[in-house]
């Protein structure tokens, strides 16, 4: 008689039962293998239990207002910086900026209308305060938005 797949068994002994713990005095019955008391023996311990200790989830403080995801953060330059900076006037725009050290290649540049301005400049930047525009305009120069 040939071997045939439908004909092969386990050997004898190399099955054994699943344990039912906890099911009588016979086996593994009474603690059913958890030891005697303690909160490991008793029911059950959440994951994040911290034995007592104040939890993490209350020791952090709850979150407070909104933050934008939208929001702008822009680098801003004083009318009086740009007196300073370009005393002849002239075009000036966020590449002449950098160069002079007044603000940074990585973030959009707005000029606020903080101090006086007495020369005439042609300045284009990414934004401007209203009393800015008005202050550049009063000195006999324009304002362009990149």
């Amino acid at each position: 008689m040939a071997l045939k797949v439908h004909h092969l068994r386990p050997a004898p002994g190399a099955k054994t039962a699943k344990t039912r713990v906890g099911r009588g005095e016979g086996s593994k019955g009474k603690t059913a293998g958890r030891g005697t008391k303690g909160s490991k023996a008793r029911n059950n311990i959440p994951e994040n239990f911290e034995g007592g200790q104040m939890p993490l989830h209350m020791r952090l403080p709850k979150l407070k207002g909104f933050k934008s995801r939208n929001r702008v953060e822009f680098q801003v330059v004083n009318l009086d910086k740009l007196g300073q900076l370009f005393p002849d006037g002239g075009e000036i725009g966020v590449a002449d900026l950098v160069a002079k050290g007044a603000v940074r290649d990585s973030l959009p540049v707005k000029v606020l209308g903080d101090g006086e301005l007495t020369v005439a400049l042609q300045v284009s930047v990414h934004k401007f305060s209203k009393s800015a525009k008005e202050k550049i305009a009063a000195a006999g120069g324009t304002t362009t938005e990149v």
